[in-house]
């Protein structure tokens, strides 16, 4: 039994939203190459996203809002370090139709995930959330958002670092634009340290491997493990008290 446990754990600690790095901070051994990046052996296919762009856009970015006339749905992006913690609490909130993880304001067409990891296209890894605004708002997504980052450390989200975990709000147009500043304003009331978190406007948003959506549904036992030993839920409950989110 304590081989098959020690034989587990040291599993897990090759899952890590940041290849290397992510892996040391959380207690594990940088994998080698071959475990560093999961394989993906099925191109998902092309389908039409609403801001979602290249060969990787994925059906489900828009077949939760496939019910919904056109102009009913509305898309927002956020960042917030890796994007496998961002999908669960946009998920589990009413009138969200759907979630993609992908990469967003950087300057290389339809990047991969070594391409973003490494540091060289400018992405940051982020989830493109389609919704129904007439059940939920810009404002709520905006406030999940917050509860879920910490936007007090520049260029690294927990135990990931680098720019491509910056933590960054993209709006679409003036009004989310307005909001997203009008919020940023609120939460800088609240602390001494200044907000470090971008409010850029979107550009084009390219869906992630298929491996790496809905991760944390995929692969519940290392998506915990790793959200654990990266300290995420420890840093929020750090900067947010009783208002962190999950």
């Amino acid at each position: 039994m304590r081989l098959l446990l020690a034989t587990l754990a040291a599993s897990l600690t090759l899952v890590g939203c940041a290849p290397g790095d992510a892996y040391e901070r959380a207690g594990g051994e940088s994998p080698p190459d071959a475990t560093r990046y999961p394989s993906a052996d099925a191109t998902p296919a092309s389908a039409a996203a609403d801001i979602a762009t290249g060969p990787r856009t994925l059906e489900s970015s828009a077949s939760a809002a496939s019910t919904l006339p056109v102009a009913a749905a509305d898309t927002a992006i956020f960042a917030g370090g890796c994007f496998w913690c961002m999908e669960p609490p946009y998920d589990k909130q009413g009138g969200v139709l759907s979630t993609t993880s992908g990469y967003t304001s950087g300057s290389v067409a339809n990047p991969t995930y070594e391409q973003v990891s490494a540091g060289g296209t400018g992405h940051t890894e982020a989830i493109q959330v389609v919704f129904d605004p007439a059940r939920v708002s810009y404002d709520r997504l905006l406030y999940i958002f917050w509860r879920n980052v910490d936007p007090l450390t520049a260029n690294q989200q927990f135990c990931d670092r680098g720019s491509q975990y910056r933590s960054g709000i993209y709006p679409r147009n003036p009004a989310q634009k307005a909001a997203a500043e009008a919020s940023l304003r609120a939460i800088a009331a609240r602390f001494t340290q200044p907000i470090v978190t971008e409010i850029v406007a979107a550009t084009p948003f390219y869906a992630a491997e298929e491996y790496h959506q809905d991760y944390y549904t995929k692969n519940p036992v290392r998506y915990n493990f790793y959200r654990s030993r990266c300290g995420r839920d420890s840093r929020l409950k750090e900067v947010w008290g009783a208002e962190a989110g999950k």
